[in-house]
């Protein structure tokens, strides 16, 4: 199986997520990454679960699913518009 990411580090602070992968850090804002993972709590967003070919995350508890591409081209959207104003 070919790994598509690698995931070193998830973490949430307030309303935001920062994630680690493939050596690079992203500071994005739950508000546009996952309605669920914004209402949910700390407790449920700290249960959750890297697939083994780094394609995505899941969150058993809230039955969420992200994909590693979908956060990436998100993060890359907002540095874009970051970048433009």
């Amino acid at each position: 199986m070919t790994k598509q990411h690698e995931v070193e580090s998830l973490a949430f602070e307030g309303d935001w997520m920062t994630l680690g992968v493939d050596q690079q850090v992203y500071r994005l804002p739950l508000a546009q990454v996952s309605e669920r993972l914004l209402k949910a709590s700390a407790a449920d967003r700290k249960i959750y679960r890297i697939a083994a070919s780094g394609y995505g995350i899941h969150w058993p508890t809230l039955d969420e699913d992200l994909s590693i591409d979908g956060l990436l081209k998100l993060a890359r959207a907002q540095s874009q518009a970051v970048e433009t104003h």
